[in-house]
C-alpha cells in the first residue's frame, strides 16, 4: 500500500518490518496519532493477540502519514510501499465491525408503534358494535333497500377510524424535526423523537462531551521540599524540562507537528520546539538541545514509555507514565509520593510521573583525541555509541531510575455541561457518566488506586451527576476479591467472590446506592458479567471509568432490559454502539465557532487556512511572472506588448481556475471521497449510527431534544384523545341518531370540517417551554389517566347530546323521517349541529396540554383566535342574530327557551368537562418520580438463570 495513492489502509493487518505513522482518530474521539511498531523479531511460538498486540495491527481505514522500512529486512516491495501480512477482510475488520454495527445493531422506528395499532383496535371494536346496531334495526325493517343498508355499514367503519391519524402524528413530527434543525439538530430517525420525551436516564460520555477536548499543562510538582504546583518553568529543574520536551511521540509530517494533544501541550507549556530532525530545542534559556536517539513507544500493559536521548555527549534515559508504575522501577521514593499524585488526581486533573536514568557507559570522552584522526575516530565512537543506545533492552533503560517530578494535565469542563446536567437532573432524569478507556498515555490509569476513577468522579460532582459521598468498585489490593472504597480510602466496604457467589445481594448494593454515589470500572464491568451480577449492580451505578465501546454498549443494553428509556450523548466512533443502543442516541460535532474567550487551536487553524489561501493566489501569479520574464529575454519590444496582454488574460485564466479548484475541492469533501471504491469511514462518522446528530461541541442539545421530545410526546397523546373522542361521538351519530331521521347538510359538515383541520394543525405546531419540568409526561396511551379522561368525556358528551336532541324533539310535530330520505332542515337537525360543534370545540380546547410542557392555550395565539372564532359562530348561529347566515347554512329558528338551555348546558358542559380534565391530571400527574424497574429487574435475572442452567 501507498501512502500517497491510497493513504487508508484497505484491511487489519500486520506492518511486518516498517515503522509507520499514523492517525487513529477514527477509533478515538480526540485527534490522535500514533507510530505502529513492527512485530518482526518476536518468537514463532508466539500467537498474535487481538488486546495484547493491537500496537502493531493496522487498523482498516486508518489513514498513513509516513512510513520508514528496515533497509535489512530481505522482502522488498517494487514501489517502494508497505509491506504488511493481511489479517482481516471486508465485515470482519475493525471498520467492518463499526460499519455492521451501525447498520444491524438495532431496528428504525416508525409510526407503527403497538400503542397505534391498539388504539385503532380499540376504536375498530365501537365502530363493529355501531354498525352491527344499525345493521340489525335495518333488517327489521323489510322495505329498507338492502343496499344502501350496507353501505350505511360500511360508512360507518370508515368514518369512527380515523384515516387522518398518520397524517396527523407526521405533522407533530415533522414541526419537531423542523423546530430541532433551526437549533443546527438533525434526525435521521424521525419517530424517535417521541422516545426523547421518555427518557428517564441520560448517559453521557466525559472527555469531548462534558470536557472539552484540549488539554492544558498546568506545571509540575517536584517534591524538593513541598507539594505545591509549579507554573513557573524558569524554577523547575533543566533535567525535567528535558524529560517533557523529549519523551514524547511527536513527529513532522509535511511540515506540520503531529500527535498526542497532551504532550503537544506539554511542549508549549514549556516553551520548547521540537524540529523535524528529532531534536528538542529550548526557545529561551540557556538549556543544551535534546536528540532523540530511541523511542520505546506507550504500551497499554506497561502503561509507560521511554526514549534514549543525547545532551551534548552524555546519554539518559528518559521515562514517564503512571505514577504506580514508575513507583516500582524509582531506586529514591519520596516520603510524599504516593499523597502528591492522589491529592491532584482527586482534584480532576491527569497526573505523569516524570523519571530519568545516566547511561555513563555510552558516554562519549573526547579529552584524550585530537586532530584530524582523533575527529575521525571520535567520529566513529559516536556512532558506535548511537548504534549501542539503539540496541538498548528496554528493561535495562527502565530500571534503577531517579524521580524528577510529576506533570500535571487539566481538561476543562464546558461551562455549560454543569448548568444544562443540572437542569436535566431537576427534570426527573437519572444521570450517568462514562469515561472512555483510552490507548494512550495521557490517559493511563489503574484502578486498583483507582487514579482514572478519581479522575472521573470528580468531573461528575463538578457536573452534578454525583451530589452523595462516592464509592469506587476497585480489586482488592491483596489481589482477593474485591473492595467499595472511598476516594479518600477512609471508608473501604468488602465485596467478594466466594464460588461465583456474590458475597453482596442485591439489596446491600441498594442500601449502598441510597446513601452512595457508586463508580464502577471495566475491569470491575468484566467481573460483574462473569458472575452475571451486571443486572444487580449497573442500576445504581452513577459513574463507569475507564470503559471500552463494548462496556459502553452493555450498559446500555443492561438499562434497556431494566426498562429505562436511555438517551446516550457522545462525540466519537467509540460511542457508535451505545449511540446505537440507546432510545435515544445523541452525536455531537465539534463545529463550535471560536468564542471571544479566545481558542488558540481555532485561531491557528484560521491562519492556516488563510496562509494556504494566500499561497494557492500566489504560485499562479509567480508562475505567470515567469513566464512573462523568459519571453521580455527572448522577444522584441513588439513582442513584449502581446506578451503583457498574454499575461493579463491568463492571469484572469488563472483567477477563475483557482475559483474551479476551490468549488471542486468543496465538492469532493461534500462527496467524501466518492471515486467509486470502498467507504471509508472519517472523523465523527458516529452521527451515522446515531439518530440525533448536533452541530455542536456542548451537551446543550440533549435539552433541546427532550424539551421538543416532551412536547410532541404531549401532542401525540392529546391527539390520540380528542381524534379517539371523536370518533366515538361519530359512531354514535352514524347509527344511534342516523336511525332516528338526525343527518346534516353539506354546507354544515364542509363549515365544521374546516374548523377541525384549523384546530389539528394549531395544536400540532406549539412550542416547548424554554425550562424543562419536574413533571414528565404521561409516555404510554393506555393508561388510567387516558382511559378514564376518555370515559368521562364521552359520557358527559353523549349526556348532552340526547339531551338536546329529546328537548328539540318536544318541540317538533310527530312524523315519521326516513333514514335513507334525503336532508331536509328541522330542529333535531339544527340542534344536532349546534350541539355537535360545540362538542368538537369543548373536546379541544379541554383536551389541549400546555403547561408545563408546551405553550398554554392564551400563548397559542392561533389556537385561540381558532377557539374564539368557533365559540363566536357557535353563539351566533345559536342566537340567530343573521338570519340569512342561518337561511344559508339551513338551520331553522330556535325556540327562545331552547335557545336559553342550549347555551345554559353547553357552558355547563365545557366546565364539567374542564373539571373532569383537570381533576385526572391533579390525581395522575405524571411520572414525577423515576420509573419502577424493579419487576423488569427480577424477569431478566430469571431468564438468565434458566440460559446458565440450559
Amino acid at each position: 500500500m501507498r501512502t500517497k495513492e491510497w493513504p487508508h489502509a484497505p484491511c487489519d493487518c500486520d506492518a511486518t518490518q516498517y515503522r509507520l505513522h499514523i492517525t487513529k482518530s477514527k477509533f478515538v474521539k480526540i485527534k490522535s496519532f500514533r507510530k505502529e511498531i513492527p512485530i518482526a523479531g518476536r518468537g514463532i511460538e508466539e500467537k498474535l493477540s487481538a488486546k495484547r498486540d493491537k500496537g502493531h495491527v493496522l487498523f482498516g481505514g486508518t489513514m498513513i502519514l509516513q512510513h520508514t522500512p528496515d533497509k535489512t529486512f530481505p522482502l522488498k516491495t517494487p514501489d517502494g510501499g508497505c509491506l504488511a501480512a493481511v489479517l482481516k477482510t471486508g465485515f470482519e475488520t475493525s471498520q467492518g465491525k463499526l460499519m455492521r454495527t451501525i447498520l444491524f445493531s438495532t431496528e428504525r422506528v416508525t409510526a407503527n408503534s403497538w400503542e397505534s395499532g391498539f388504539f385503532i383496535l380499540f376504536l375498530v371494536v365501537f365502530a363493529l358494535i355501531a354498525a352491527g346496531y344499525v345493521l340489525i334495526k335495518g333488517l327489521q325493517d323489510p322495505s329498507r333497500s338492502k343496499y344502501k343498508l350496507i353501505l350505511s355499514c360500511s360508512l360507518i367503519v370508515t368514518s369512527v377510524i380515523p384515516v387522518e391519524l398518520p397524517m396527523e402524528l407526521s405533522i407533530a413530527v415533522n414541526n419537531s424535526l423542523i423546530a430541532l434543525a433551526r437549533r443546527g439538530i438533525f434526525c435521521t430517525e424521525p419517530f424517535r423523537v417521541p422516545f426523547a420525551g421518555k427518557v428517564d436516564i441520560c448517559c453521557f460520555d466525559k472527555t469531548g462531551t462534558l470536557t472539552s477536548d484540549d488539554m492544558e499543562f498546568s506545571g509540575v510538582v517536584w517534591l524538593s521540599g513541598t507539594t505545591d504546583l509549579e507554573s513557573d518553568m524558569s524554577r523547575v529543574s533543566v533535567r525535567t524540562l528535558e524529560i517533557l520536551a523529549s519523551c514524547h511521540a511527536l513527529v513532522f509530517v509535511q511540515n506540520k507537528l503531529i500527535g498526542d494533544p497532551l504532550e503537544k501541550a506539554a511542549l508549549k507549556g514549556i516553551d520548547w520546539s521540537y524540529k523535524s530532525d528529532e531534536k528538542s530545542v529550548p526557545k529561551k534559556g540557556n538549556a543544551h538541545p535534546v536528540q532523540i536517539v530511541q523511542r520505546y513507544h506507550f504500551s497499554s500493559h506497561l502503561k509507560r514509555m521511554t526514549v534514549v536521548v543525547r545532551i551534548e555527549e552524555e546519554f539518559f534515559a528518559f521515562v514517564k507514565g503512571a505514577p504506580e508504575i514508575i513507583q516500582e522501577r524509582l531506586t529514591d521514593i519520596p516520603p510524599s509520593y504516593v499523597e502528591t499524585y492522589k491529592k491532584y488526581t482527586r482534584q480532576g486533573s491527569r497526573v505523569l510521573a516524570l523519571a530519568y536514568k545516566s547511561l555513563p557507559d555510552m558516554t562519549s570522552d573526547s579529552s584524550q583525541l585530537l586532530g584530524f584522526v582523533g575527529a575521525v575516530i571520535l567520529l566513529c565512537v559516536k556512532c558506535l555509541k548511537v548504534s549501542e543506545a539503539r540496541s538498548l533492552d528496554r528493561d535495562i533503560a527502565e530500571s534503577g531510575l531517579t524521580f524528577a517530578g510529576f506533570a500535571v494535565f487539566n481538561c476543562p469542563i464546558r461551562s455549560d455541561s454543569g448548568t444544562v446536567l443540572f437542569e436535566l437532573k431537576g427534570s426527573s432524569h437519572d444521570l450517568v457518566s462514562v469515561a472512555f478507556e483510552f490507548g494512550s498515555l495521557a490517559n493511563t490509569r489503574v484502578m486498583i488506586t483507582g487514579d482514572q476513577a478519581l479522575t472521573a468522579c470528580h468531573v461528575a460532582s463538578q457536573v452534578h451527576i454525583i451530589s452523595k459521598p462516592t464509592l469506587i468498585l476497585s480489586p482488592a489490593r491483596n489481589g482477593e476479591g474485591y473492595n467499595w472504597v472511598s476516594p479518600d480510602e477512609t471508608e473501604t466496604i468488602c465485596y467478594r467472590l466466594i464460588i461465583g457467589i456474590i458475597g453482596f445481594s442485591e439489596k446491600k448494593v441498594q442500601s449502598l446506592a441510597e446513601t452512595h454515589d457508586l463508580c464502577v470500572g471495566g475491569d470491575c464491568i468484566e467481573m460483574l458479567q462473569q458472575s452475571s451480577a451486571h443486572l444487580l449492580v449497573i442500576p445504581h451505578v452513577k459513574v463507569f471509568a475507564r470503559v471500552s465501546p463494548e462496556h459502553k454498549e452493555l450498559i446500555m443494553t443492561t438499562f434497556k432490559t431494566l426498562g429505562r428509556v436511555t438517551l446516550m450523548c457522545g462525540d466519537g466512533t467509540n460511542d457508535v454502539g451505545a449511540l446505537k443502543q440507546a432510545h435515544v442516541g445523541v452525536a455531537l460535532l465539534n463545529v463550535m465557532l471560536p468564542t471571544q474567550s479566545g481558542n488558540s487551536s481555532s485561531d491557528s487553524s484560521g491562519e492556516e487556512r488563510s496562509k494556504s489561501v494566500k499561497q494557492k493566489k500566489s504560485r499562479p501569479a509567480l508562475e505567470t511572472s515567469g513566464k512573462t520574464v523568459s519571453t521580455i529575454g527572448e522577444v522584441t519590444s513588439k513582442a513584449k506588448d502581446a506578451s503583457r496582454s498574454d499575461s493579463t488574460r491568463h492571469s484572469s485564466v488563472n483567477r477563475v481556475e483557482i475559483q474551479q479548484q476551490k468549488l471542486k475541492k468543496m465538492i469532493d469533501e461534500l462527496n467524501e471521497e466518492g471515486d467509486g471504491g470502498a467507504p471509508i469511514v472519517k472523523l465523527g462518522d458516529a452521527s451515522m449510527a446515531s439518530p440525533f446528530t448536533a452541530k455542536d461541541a456542548s451537551v446543550v442539545p440533549t435539552t433541546d431534544i427532550i424539551r421538543q421530545g416532551r412536547s410532541t410526546l404531549v401532542t401525540t397523546l392529546q391527539m390520540f384523545k380528542i381524534l379517539g373522542l371523536n370518533c366515538l361521538a361519530t359512531a354514535y351519530v352514524l347509527s344511534v341518531m342516523y336511525l332516528d331521521g338526525v343527518k346534516l347538510g353539506d354546507l354544515q359538515a364542509t363549515i365544521r370540517d374546516m374548523f377541525t383541520a384549523a384546530f389539528f394543525f394549531f395544536i400540532s405546531n406549539p412550542r416547548p417551554l424554554p425550562t424543562l419540568s419536574a413533571e414528565r409526561p404521561h409516555p404510554n396511551i393506555f393508561c388510567a389517566y387516558v382511559f378514564l379522561s376518555l370515559l368521562g368525556q364521552f359520557s358527559i358528551h353523549l349526556f348532552f347530546l340526547i339531551s338536546s336532541v329529546r328537548e328539540a324533539g318536544k318541540y317538533m310535530p310527530d312524523e315519521c323521517i326516513e333514514p335513507d330520505s334525503d336532508f331536509h332542515p328541522n330542529l333535531v337537525n339544527t340542534v344536532s349541529y349546534m350541539v355537535s360543534m360545540i362538542i368538537q370545540v369543548a373536546t379541544f380546547a379541554v383536551n389541549y396540554m400546555g403547561h408545563p410542557f408546551n405553550q398554554s392555550i392564551p400563548e397559542n395565539k392561533p389556537f385561540l383566535y381558532a377557539l374564539v372564532a368557533a365559540v363566536g359562530f357557535f353563539t351566533v348561529i345559536t342566537s340567530d342574530l343573521f338570519r340569512d347566515l342561518n337561511d344559508w347554512l339551513k338551520l331553522v329558528s330556535l325556540p327562545p327557551g331552547l335557545r336559553d338551555k342550549l347555551l345554559i348546558w353547553a357552558f355547563l358542559m365545557f366546565s364539567v368537562c374542564y373539571s373532569w380534565e383537570r381533576f385526572l391530571r391533579w390525581t395522575f400527574p405524571g411520572n414525577a418520580k423515576i420509573p419502577v424497574w424493579k419487576d423488569p429487574q427480577q424477569v431478566a435475572l430469571c431468564n438468565l438463570e434458566k440460559k446458565k442452567w440450559l
